[in-house]
């Protein structure tokens, strides 16, 4: 199992996989949700920028989108904002992910999690924000097992810490 950047993923099944996610569940939002192939292959472009910081958008900041990859299978995605502004600190956090509906429960977020979190040590991030919706409980289970705990709660979500520099 491995995590490949987006933009070094095979296209075609990484763009089958985007087209398995709603376009808003449990807090995450597919931002290409009913893009047809040539919109996403303008995507991962503006990914690869996004990635190294240039051409952010007003209010991004330079982020990593992971596909997690079992063998040939796609079965994830995991984004890994490199810092924090203001609204993210408070609110979203380093990284969001989310499974392909068919593979849910096998363990996959939990792994991928943790990839994802190596990768954030890799970058020097010492402490990973994360949020979860309070109606998710299978994310915050994920959260939890890769060594999380609620920092603080809102009335729809938990606010979730992690120590990256832990293995």
């Amino acid at each position: 199992m491995e995590l490949v950047r987006v933009q070094d993923s095979d296209y075609k099944k990484t763009y089958e996989l985007y087209m398995t996610f709603p376009e808003n569940e449990n807090g995450y939002i597919n931002s290409v949700y009913g893009y047809n192939y040539e919109q996403f292959l303008e995507w991962i472009e503006k990914k690869r920028n996004w990635s190294m910081g240039r051409e952010l958008p007003e209010g991004f900041v330079p982020d990593t989108t992971f596909v997690l990859v079992d063998t040939d299978k796609y079965v994830g995605v995991f984004n890994l904002r490199h810092c924090l502004n203001d609204a993210l600190r408070e609110g979203a956090g380093h990284i969001g992910y989310c499974i392909s509906p068919k593979y849910r429960g096998k363990g996959y977020a939990t792994k991928g999690l943790a990839m994802t979190l190596k990768k954030a040590r890799e970058i020097s991030i010492h402490e990973v924000y994360l949020s979860v919706n309070k109606d998710n409980p299978a994310s915050l289970k994920v959260q939890l097992k890769n060594g999380a705990y609620i920092h603080h709660e809102d009335e729809t979500h938990y606010y979730t810490r992690i120590n990256a520099i832990k293995d």
